[in-house]
């Protein structure tokens, strides 16, 4: 496994920038900024299963292992779906996603907060992640700083 970093620090409280991040719409805002049409199906709850789904209905499958409201969540990736839906938990592109985690971090101090995502991956992935992760996030510190300041000119 190969384990990659990413961090930024978005002007916005904790609680803000966790509510954006795994709000429905503005994850699927988020992560269009590398992976258009992308969003997820279930709910951010430990020890429920949430479904990462590309444009095409194909993505993986991840079991909420622990989640500890605006601070962490640990996602473990569990299988592969495929575009009819089906989950694959055999073929060797499932192997490779199988047991790979990602991790949210959210440390605040001051009204800012530090997004800090840790993802463990094979090889394989790396480029995909490497390249998302940085573009994504900086969509989300976008959302949340622009809803703040939608908010004070009010």
């Amino acid at each position: 496994m190969k384990k990659l970093e990413f961090k930024i620090d978005i002007n916005a409280n904790a609680k803000k920038v966790w509510d954006t991040m795994l709000s429905p719409d503005s994850f699927k805002e988020m992560v269009s900024a590398s992976y258009p049409g992308s969003y997820f199906k279930g709910q951010w709850k430990e020890g429920e299963n949430i479904q990462f789904l590309s444009a095409r209905e194909g993505g993986t499958l991840a079991n909420i292992v622990e989640l500890i409201p605006y601070e962490y969540i640990l996602a473990k990736h569990i299988a592969v779906i495929n575009a009819d839906g089906s989950e694959d938990r055999k073929s060797e592109q499932a192997k490779g996603w199988i047991g790979t985690t990602e991790e949210y971090n959210f440390a605040e101090k001051n009204g800012k907060t530090e997004v800090k995502v840790v993802v463990n991956t094979s090889p394989e992935w790396e480029n995909m992640f490497s390249d998302g992760w940085p573009s994504n996030l900086k969509k989300l510190k976008e959302i949340c700083e622009r809803s703040r300041v939608g908010a004070a000119t009010v």
